[in-house]
């Protein structure tokens, strides 16, 4: 199959499952404005989110869309050495036009897999997961607000998350300008306008997460929810 099979094929399915979790980070981005306001809109929303059929579905999909992100990540990584072969260890200076984050996606990519275990371990572990297989846990797993407040009043794990939306910018704001020039959408002329509209984009993506951690690990969010 041509999507599988072919390099170009495998760099258009980087580049959708890419945008498509970039979409994803939207929507859990507008969700997570709720908390900085009402802990009961935010629960309102996690109860939506439970482990109803449409929310297991839609986590099975984001799933795929992720093991396949990182499995041909791996493939053309692997390529790209391939095929510099012993050049890749000269020392040569790096040329103007490649950015920092494109010489270092699998660095990147490591790191946001990491911390991606880590989310799941923190919130899908004690919310979705605790409540599918009936597991006693801390807090309500319909109570989002409560695992919020835990998580980010630890100090490791909000430096740990902060590190992690770092590494999620640098990846981002080059896999979206990237994925728009594989799908074809990118010229001359909009190469240079999709490198500035992911960048802002982008930013203003991962400043709403990092804002979040810190309000509520130095205590400006809501102190408590509501019953």
């Amino acid at each position: 199959m041509w999507l599988i099979n072919s390099p170009i094929g495998r760099k258009v399915v980087m580049s959708l499952t890419g945008v498509s979790l970039i979409l994803f980070l939207t929507f859990h981005c507008c969700m997570n404005v709720a908390a900085f306001f009402s802990g009961d809109a935010y629960n309102v929303v996690c109860k939506f989110l439970g482990s109803n059929w449409y929310a297991v579905l839609g986590t099975a999909a984001l799933a795929f869309l992720a093991v396949c992100h990182i499995v041909y990540a791996f493939i053309l990584t692997m390529q790209n050495r391939r095929a510099r072969g012993s050049q890749r260890y000269e020392v040569t200076s790096r040329r103007s036009e490649v950015s920092w984050a494109s010489q270092n996606m699998l660095v990147l990519g490591l790191i946001v897999f990491t911390g991606l275990v880590l989310h799941l371990y923190n919130f899908w572990g004690n919310m979705m997961f605790a409540e599918l297989a009936h597991i006693q846990v801390a807090h309500d797993p319909a109570d989002g607000f409560a695992w919020i407040q835990e998580t980010f009043s630890n100090p490791v794990f909000s430096v740990l998350y902060l590190l992690w939306i770092g590494a999620l910018w640098f990846h981002l704001t080059h896999g979206f300008w990237s994925s728009m020039q594989t799908l074809g959408f990118s010229g001359k002329i909009w190469l240079r306008r999709w490198q500035v509209i992911g960048s802002v984009y982008v930013t203003l993506l991962m400043g709403v997460f990092a804002i979040l951690i810190l309000s509520f690990w130095l205590g400006f969010a809501p102190s408590m929810c509501m019953a």
